[in-house]
């Protein structure tokens, strides 16, 4: 083999690992990037979680990528170390299905109309559709199946490259030297850990494996210990992705190395425990490219069989080699965790910041409340846990709008475009709810601290817009966490009432120190709350109508709000009049 070879060997690695991953990536897109998020919601049972691993992994072409993702949602907190670990035996085994894809490429060259059925034919055909569909089509999901066609031609095509530059060996006899000595399990092994630690890819390895098989020098007592080798070689990148992760991050990701450490002992011991006795006869068999890829399927699924019904005793082995860490210092502070590793997979990444904007929402909503048990009647502890809260609510706003843009830089579909756009309009209006529940309890320690006393007047008028105010929060919260369009509808009339009821209090605030009837120290305060109100209300406006306006073709915000408020639709009197009855002032 001289370096033309070698440097053919290594393009045609290159072409199958990108053919792979691009095919992998457009199978996700063509699911409709639901495949992560069933992974996010899984809460079955343990024969769930190995399916839907099996499955997931079968589609992404990588259990590798499959174990990453739920090193992530363990980190997350969103699964358990034992909920995990049927997910990654699931994965061990949804790998080998590459292997019979590539299967495809070793179908011969006939004569005649069989050439129809040929590998160059079949990888012609899906490069033609696969450029046409990319290349010919606006539409976003064709584009996807183009690259699932596309992908599968560059690997097939990667695959025919490595077959040719590898041809030249079953000549070579120091080649077939190299090679025999491989029949040495332990030697086997051991090159198989290394050069799949290399290529950080089990379905490359395996595919360059089965490239050999057609030079027909593979024997079985070579593939088996490189097949064994491969899969605690494909360990790494999980590894990799566990640094800087949390104790049961770790802890997963040790588990998938695990699981194929203790498969490869288990299997070399009895195999060749029981070889060593009978003798088996298909020991020296020339491999091909099928019984290649049938080998690491029986493999990988005898080794999930077995290991399976001890995944509890799994975890207590993961638990036993990485003690609990430290306590995080931000652990006072607690926030739903925005995985980094989820960015690379927009719909698990969108999925966690709807939960995380939803606590989010739910929290400004507390602190609000609080605000107002603090303007009847003051307590210090509700005081400290008003400002305990607004820190939860900046570090929300903090990491949400960073993990957001970063996600923008993904491929986006037109549902998570609008999902990102409620959320980086909606999470300031969050915040800045919880700034004005700071506010009013600083208005509350004021009254409490300075005995600010109000007339029985002001105190009413502070009573009936203080409810209105209460009421527009409940809506428009609701709306947002459970989506609902028509209860968006109802802010906005309850806002403009708000604005018009502040208004007429502070005009008659005014005339009630003209008569003497309040101090000039209550009327500070008094204006404070109702400023605070008014932004509040605003703030619920602007969460109703980024709601509203996302709905149409175009999103703004003020154009629609314009309108709303030009044309007073009978809907909108109708409102606005029912809140005018409801929260009524005397003059």
């Amino acid at each position: 083999m001289n370096v033309s070879n070698l440097i053919e060997l290594l393009t045609g690695a290159s072409l199958f690992l990108f053919g792979m991953a691009l095919m992998g990536e457009g199978l996700k897109q063509v699911a409709g990037n639901k495949l992560e998020v069933i992974l996010y919601k899984l809460t079955g049972t343990p024969l769930k979680g190995l399916l839907f691993g099996t499955g997931i992994t079968t589609v992404i072409q990588s259990s590798s990528a499959t174990s990453v993702m739920v090193v992530g949602f363990v980190n997350s907190n969103i699964m358990t170390v034992r909920q995990a670990i049927p997910i990654v035996l699931g994965a061990i085994f949804g790998t080998s299905i590459t292997g019979w894809i590539i299967c495809l490429s070793g179908i011969g060259v006939g004569s005649g109309w069989l050439m129809l059925f040929s590998t160059s034919m079949f990888t012609c055909l899906a490069a033609l559709v696969g450029i046409y569909l990319r290349m010919f089509s606006k539409d976003r999901f064709r584009n996807h199946v183009g690259n699932v066609f596309l992908g599968f031609a560059v690997l097939m095509f990667g695959m025919s490259v490595m077959s040719g530059a590898v041809t030249p060996l079953k000549d070579n006899k120091q080649f077939i030297s190299i090679l025999t000595e491989l029949s040495n399990p332990f030697l086997g092994i051991l090159v198989g850990i290394v050069f799949t630690s290399i290529l950080q890819s089990a379905s490359a390895a395996v595919g360059i494996l089965q490239a050999l098989a057609m030079t027909g020098t593979v024997q079985f007592d070579m593939a088996l210990p490189l097949i064994m080798g491969i899969s605690i070689g494909a360990s790494v990148p999980v590894l990799l992705s566990a640094i800087g992760a949390t104790t049961n991050g770790k802890r997963t990701a040790l588990a998938y190395l695990t699981s194929n450490t203790l498969g490869v002992i288990l299997s070399a011991t009895i195999f060749y425990g029981f070889n060593t006795i009978l003798n088996f006869s298909f020991i020296k068999e020339t491999m091909t490219m099928v019984t290649v890829a049938a080998l690491n399927s029986i493999y990988r699924l005898g080794v999930v069989a077995v290991l399976f019904p001890f995944f509890r005793q799994l975890e207590f082995i993961s638990n036993r080699l990485i003690h609990s860490g430290s306590k995080n210092i931000d652990d006072d502070l607690p926030i739903l965790p925005l995985e980094e590793r989820f960015i690379n997979y927009p719909s698990l990444a969108i999925e966690q910041c709807h939960d995380a904007i939803n606590d989010m929402a739910t929290k400004a909503k507390e602190n609000l409340f609080l605000s107002f048990e603090l303007l009847r009647s003051y307590s210090q502890e509700k005081y400290e846990r008003i400002q305990l809260i607004e820190n939860i609510i900046d570090r929300y706003e903090d990491k949400l709008g960073t993990y957001l843009l970063k996600i923008t830089s993904k491929e986006l579909n037109d549902k998570q475009n609008e999902s990102i756009g409620k959320f980086l309009h909606t999470i300031t209006d969050f915040e800045r709810i919880s700034d004005h529940a700071v506010n009013l309890a600083e208005a509350g320690n004021e009254i409490h601290e300075k005995e600010v006393v109000f007339s029985d007047d002001a105190k009413n008028e502070l009573y009936t817009v203080g409810n209105a105010v209460a009421d527009i929060v409940t809506m428009a919260f609701d709306a947002f966490l459970n989506n609902d369009l028509q209860l968006a509808e109802k802010v906005e009339p309850l806002e403009e009432l708000i604005d018009n009821l502040c208004g007429e209090m502070k005009l008659h605030h005014v005339q009630r120190l003209k008569d003497g009837v309040c101090s000039l120290n209550s009327g500070f305060v008094f204006n404070d709350i109702l400023n605070n109100y008014e932004r509040i209300a605003d703030h619920c406006s602007n969460i109703a109508v980024a709601m509203i306006a996302l709905e149409s073709d175009s999103f703004d915000t003020h154009e629609y709000l314009d309108s709303v408020k030009r044309l007073k639709s009978e809907t909108y009197a109708k409102y606005f009049e029912a809140y005018s009855k409801k929260y009524v002032i005397e003059n």
